[in-house]
């Protein structure tokens, strides 16, 4: 559908195939959800298998180690995620690890834990990290990793992403 688009990140907080099954092959999954405080390790292998199946990436939010040990694509750290342990971990070469963050200061400790990219947010979605276009554009020439746009992101707005000249996006709404 949007081919100028290279890879989009889809949160995932339960297991729905119906839902995975519609996204294609540049689609990552990242399972994220805060609401429980253990995460069920079967449930992340059945979700594993399933997206490798099917050709999919997928990563564990807010859990390196669990990610490593699971042997996932990767790992995805929020903007609260402010740990350096996985600096000493051996990493499989094409490991993925991918933050957050809302302003300069979370930026800096993202590129400090070596992230391959960082998910700036809140472009549309009107909360208290709401950044806008010309925010989200002065704050994404604040690093040199690869930027991907967070929030807000539907159908209805997602052609605005081309005046950022930004082809990876990230969301929850756009693809359900």
């Amino acid at each position: 559908m949007h081919d100028n688009f290279n890879t989009k990140y889809y949160f995932i907080n339960k297991f729905d195939t119906n839902n995975i099954n519609r996204q294609d092959k540049q689609t990552v999954i990242i399972y994220r959800n805060y609401s429980i405080a253990n995460v069920d390790k079967l449930l992340i292998l059945k979700i594993k298998r399933y997206c490798k199946k099917i050709g999919l990436k997928f990563l564990l939010s807010n859990n390196i180690k669990l990610a490593i040990k699971l042997n996932l694509d990767g790992a995805y750290l929020p903007s609260f995620y402010n740990n350096f342990e996985h600096l000493s971990y051996s990493l499989k070469k094409k490991f993925i690890i991918i933050g957050s963050a809302h302003n300069l200061k979370e930026i800096k400790t993202k590129e400090i834990q070596k992230v391959n990219k960082i998910f700036i947010s809140s472009l549309f979605k009107k909360n208290k990290n709401f950044l806008g276009i010309n925010k989200f554009k002065l704050l994404s020439n604040l690093t040199k990793k690869k930027i991907v746009v967070l929030g807000g992101i539907s159908k209805s707005n997602i052609k605005l992403l081309n005046l950022l000249n930004n082809p990876d996006f990230a969301g929850i709404s756009y693809f359900e």
